[in-house]
């Protein structure tokens, strides 16, 4: 069973607004097992809707269209679709007494074009509308593709796909294989070098798709496998994820859309009950508050130190004149010093510093993109590390953060008193 969605809407064209109702759909049919390959965008113009349909219609089973629902001039993708498929409109009177009921209520005088909105194809199934005015419907065809049309804002396609059109599509086409999906997220390891390391995975693909994609800062990579039930492909992946796993896993941090590397550091330390502080010189504070944005972090997060001035780090984490004098801000030394200091100053059992040069100008000699970062953990000895990161002051400062997320990521990871 293969569908496409159509999206309807000049202004998505336009980049007015985003296409997030495809995305919503597509993970729907994901979820009963429907194949879609294609993904179409056409503006509000019948001619080139109907070219659309067309080669929809030709190479799916399933064509399903949102957006062009409304009173307007402009939506006219009910029109559109009746006449490809030599149907009149007819009018949902149930739809029909839910928009007289609503003008009644807010007071305003119903205008004629408002009738559109209860409008559909002759021979659909209407499909309510729980959060707006216009009716969906969903067309079975004999000798074509079947249809399906869903109103263009987001929160009334939503609703109406889950409630309504999903039940429709499971009822109408059965139980379809199953197509479950993973994201595993990576760390310290470019798109380059993974897709390299997994290349015969991804070249001879079978029962597992495996699609590397560059993120900000980090690698995803999608596992998908379609099967009979969605055990069967949660099985296929779990083999592939511990294949992969076996070759790079000490980069991949964990898993999920809308997951990240703070989140997983910081839930991890919640719940082994490590607390943490940060004295931050180069980063002015960015490590704080990126583990401030995660729920429940003030259970191991008493506070820290912004430490920009030299005056600062000496005062307030008790970094040696002495240090700073002989060896520079910008050192193993002072970093080491920064994060014992912090450690030391709230009794905490980890702590992480940084101290750098964010540029654009060089500092003690170093150039812009030399980065110290020192960790503290538990009973070990502190350590600190030196990286040269490029990109502008705020892209160092951003990878700076995770560096030292991953850091405490691995000396977790490392610690025997944690692993079963």
């Amino acid at each position: 069973m293969q569908a496409e969605i159509i999206a309807v809407g000049t202004e998505i064209l336009l980049g007015q607004i985003m296409n997030t109702n495809s995305t919503h759909i597509a993970q729907g049919l994901a979820e009963v097992g429907i194949d879609s390959y294609y993904q179409t965008v056409v503006g509000d113009n019948p001619e080139r809707l109907a070219a659309v349909i067309e080669i929809a219609a030709q190479r799916n089973d399933l064509v399903i269209l949102a957006g062009g629902l409304g009173p307007t001039n402009d939506d006219l993708t009910k029109q559109t679709l009746a006449k490809y498929l030599n149907v009149p409109l007819v009018e949902d009177a149930k739809t029909m007494q839910v928009i007289t009921d609503h003008f009644e209520q807010v007071g305003r005088e119903m205008t004629p074009n408002n009738r559109l909105q209860a409008l559909y194809p002759a021979g659909a199934t209407p499909l309510m509308n729980h959060n707006g005015l216009a009716v969906g419907a969903f067309y079975q065809s004999p000798d074509s593709a079947d249809f399906i049309l869903l109103p263009g804002p987001p929160r009334e396609m939503a609703l109406m796909f889950d409630t309504e059109v999903k039940p429709q599509l499971q009822q109408a086409y059965g139980q379809q294989s199953q197509i479950y999906s993973r994201v595993l997220r990576f760390f310290g390891i470019t798109e380059s070098k993974l897709a390299t390391v997994l290349n015969d995975l991804i070249e001879h693909q079978s029962d597992v798709t495996v699609a590397p994609y560059a993120k900000t800062n980090e690698v995803t990579l999608r596992l998908s496998a379609q099967a009979a039930s969605k055990t069967a492909a949660k099985a296929a992946i779990d083999q592939m994820e511990a294949e992969i796993n076996g070759r790079v896993g000490e980069f991949c941090y964990g898993r999920g859309d809308h997951n990240s590397l703070a989140k997983v550091v910081i839930n991890d330390m919640i719940a082994k009950h490590l607390s943490i502080t940060a004295a931050e010189s180069l980063t002015a504070g960015q490590f704080q508050s990126t583990i401030g944005g995660v729920p429940g972090v003030s259970a191991i997060f008493p506070g820290g130190f912004v430490t920009y001035a030299n005056a600062a780090k000496h005062q307030l984490v008790n970094v040696p004149q002495k240090v700073i004098d002989e060896q520079g801000v910008v050192s193993e030394a002072t970093a080491i010093a920064m994060a014992h200091g912090a450690r030391a100053q709230l009794a905490t059992d980890t702590a992480v510093s940084f101290t750098g040069v964010a540029g654009p100008d060089e500092l003690e000699g170093q150039p812009a993109g030399t980065v110290w970062i020192g960790i503290a953990y538990r009973n070990q000895p502190t350590v600190a590390y030196e990286y040269h990161f490029t990109g502008d002051r705020q892209k160092i400062r951003e990878r700076s953060v995770l560096v030292g997320l991953d850091l405490l990521r691995r000396a977790i990871a490392a610690d025997t008193d944690f692993k079963k």
